[in-house]
C-alpha cells in the first residue's frame, strides 16, 4: 500500500518532492519476539547493565552554520567570522554565538563537538551519513539504504514504560524534504520507522494523529475486532508459525497498547502542562515539540527526534539566522533547565545536529549570479566541519572536544565522525553497538560500523 503524504518545501537544488509512504509485509519478517528478546539479553550481557536512559534529539534539517552557532572564529576575516560576535559562557573558554545567551548561562550542562564530519557537501549523503552512519546515497540517489541509528536502538531497547510508543517524531520525521526519510526502519521493517505525531503542538486544536479510536468505535468493540482477529488467524496453523505472523502479533500488541492504553495519551496532552512552563519554551512549533519531546521520555518513550527545519541559507543568512537561532537557544536552554528541575537529566541525552555546517566564507549572494542579485550573503553546503551539542544522559558537561582550523574548515585536532558519535548515544542507552541485523538480502549488518565512544564525554 502506497501513500501520498503531500509535497515538500524547496530545498537548494530548487525540487519540491512528494513524499510517499510505503507499507508492506517486506520487512516484518526480520523480527520475531525471540530475536528482539535476544538482542535486548545481548545488550544486557555487552554493556553490563540494563538501563533506563531515553534520547531527544533536535534536528536541524538543511544544515546550520558552525561558526554562528557553537564554533565562532573571532579572529578571522570577517567574511570568515560572520555577522555576530562570541560570547562567554559560565565554562571558561567555551564561548558561542551571542545569539545564543540563554545557553551561555548553562554550558556546563552539556559539552560541544567542534570537530565532526563527513566530508559531504550533498544534502542527502550527508544527513544518511548522520542519521544511519552510513554514506552511499546521493541528490541523484536519495532512498535510504540503512536503518536510523534511533530505529535500531527503538528495535533493542523497546520503550522505556509499556503503552508508550518507543520511536517518536514531532512533528514528523523528515529529513532533507524526505518523509520518514533517513528515520526510516529500512531493512528492520516499517515497524521500526518513528510514530510521528503529525500535529502541531502549538497549537490550540493540537491532536496526536493515529493515537484516538476512529468515530463510533468504542474500546470495548476494538477489543472484540482484536479478538475475532486472533481467532481467525488461528485457523492458520502454520501461518502462525512463522517469524512474520510473530513480528505481526508483536506490533499488534504494541499499537492495541497505545490506543486503548491512558499513558501515551496523557503523555501527547501537552495542554495539561502549566502556562509558564509552556511560555519559557517558546510559543512556537520548536519550542513546544521541545515540551512535547520532555513529556514523552518523562512518561517512557526511549528516542524522540524533534524536526527543526530551513537552515539551507545559500542567501539572506542574516535574516534566516535572526529567525532561527532565537528559537533554538529558547528551546534548548528550556529543556535543559527543565530535565534538571524534574530530576531527569542523568536520564535524557539531548543531542542537537543537523547533516553538516555552512561554508566558513560567506558567499556573495548572487548564488551563480551577479552578487546579491539572490539577496544578501550566504553560507552554502560544507561537510568537511560540524558542530554538535550532546549534554545528559550522564555524560559530563562543560567539555569542548576537538577543534577546527583558525578559518573553520577543516578539523585541527581529534577528529570526529558520525559513528563515534552513535557510539556515544548506544553507551547512554545501554544499546549494544556490535550486534547485527540482516538486510534485504539476508546479510547481517553491524549497527555501527566505524569509530568509538567520545571518551572525554564519560
Amino acid at each position: 500500500m502506497r501513500i501520498d503524504a503531500g509535497k515538500s518545501t524547496r530545498y537548494c537544488d530548487g525540487a519540491s518532492r512528494r513524499s510517499f509512504l510505503q507499507l508492506g509485509m517486506a520487512g516484518l519478517g526480520n523480527l520475531s519476539l525471540a530475536s528482539m528478546l535476544r538482542a535486548k539479553d545481548a545488550s544486557r550481557r555487552q554493556t553490563g547493565n540494563a538501563k533506563d536512559t531515553s534520547v531527544i534529539l533536535l534536528w536541524l534539517d538543511g544544515g546550520p552554520s558552525h561558526h554562528d552557532t557553537y564554533d565562532p572564529k573571532p579572529e578571522a576575516p570577517s567574511d570568515y567570522a560572520g555577522i555576530w560576535r562570541p560570547i562567554k559562557t559560565n565554562v571558561p573558554g567555551m564561548d558561542i554565538t551571542e545569539m545564543f545567551p540563554l545557553q551561555a548561562q548553562l554550558a556546563d550542562k552539556f559539552s560541544i563537538l567542534r570537530s565532526v564530519h563527513h566530508n559531504a557537501g550533498d544534502h542527502f549523503t550527508g544527513g544518511h551519513w548522520m542519521l544511519t552512519g552510513r554514506g552511499g546515497v546521493s541528490g541523484a540517489m536519495k532512498e535510504g539504504k540503512s536503518p536510523f541509528f534511533g530505529g535500531i536502538a527503538a528495535r533493542v531497547a523497546g520503550p522505556r514504560q509499556v503503552g508508550m510508543p518507543a520511536n517518536v517524531a514531532i512533528p514528523y520525521a523528515m529529513s532533507i524534504g524526505l518523509r520518514p526519510g533517513y528515520f526510516a526502519g529500512n531493512y528492520l521493517g516499517v515497524e521500526y520507522d518513528p510514530f510521528q505525531v503529525g500535529g502541531d503542538p502549538n497549537q490550540s486544536n493540537f491532536r496526536v494523529q493515529n493515537l484516538n479510536l476512529a468515530s463510533a468505535m468504542t474500546i470495548d468493540r476494538l477489543a472484540n475486532r482484536r479478538a475475532l482477529n486472533r481467532n481467525l488467524d488461528a485457523l492458520r496453523r502454520n501461518f502462525d508459525r512463522s517469524p512474520t505472523a510473530a513480528a505481526m502479533d508483536q506490533f499488534d500488541h504494541a499499537a492495541f497498547d497505545l490506543v486503548t492504553g491512558d499513558k501515551a495519551r496523557r503523555a501527547f496532552d501537552i495542554s495539561r502542562e502549566d502556562d509558564t512552563v509552556r511560555d519559557r519554551y517558546g510559543r512556537h512549533t520548536w519550542g513546544q515539540s521541545t515540551l512535547l519531546a520532555r513529556r514523552l521520555v518523562e512518561a517512557g518513550a526511549t528516542f524522540v527526534t524533534c524536526h527543526f527545519g530551513g537552515w539551507d541559507s545559500h542567501w539572506n543568512h542574516q535574516e534566516t539566522m535572526l529567525r532561527h537561532l532565537p528559537k533554538v537557544d529558547q528551546a534548548v536552554s528550556s529543556l535543559f533547565q527543565d530535565l534538571e528541575e524534574r530530576s531527569l537529566l542523568d536520564q535524557v541525552l539531548v543531542v542537537v545536529m543537523g547533516e553538516f555546517g555552512r561554508t566558513p566564507k560567506m558567499n556573495d549572494g548572487g548564488n551563480g549570479g551577479p552578487p546579491l542579485s539572490k539577496g544578501t550573503p550566504g553560507r552554502d553546503h560544507w561537510g568537511n566541519a560540524m558542530s554538535v551539542l550532546m549534554g545528559g544522559g550522564g555524560l559530563r558537561g562543560g567539555q569542548v572536544v576537538g577543534s577546527t582550523n583558525r578559518l573553520g574548515e577543516v578539523p585541527q585536532d581529534r577528529p570526529l565522525r558520525p559513528g563515534d558519535i552513535h557510539h556515544t548515544i548506544f553507551r547512554v542507552l545501554g544499546v549494544d553497538p556490535t550486534l547485527s541485523f540482516n538486510n534485504h538480502a539476508g546479510r547481517p549488518i553491524a549497527a555501527i560500523d566505524h569509530g568509538r565512544v567520545i571518551d572525554e564525554l564519560l
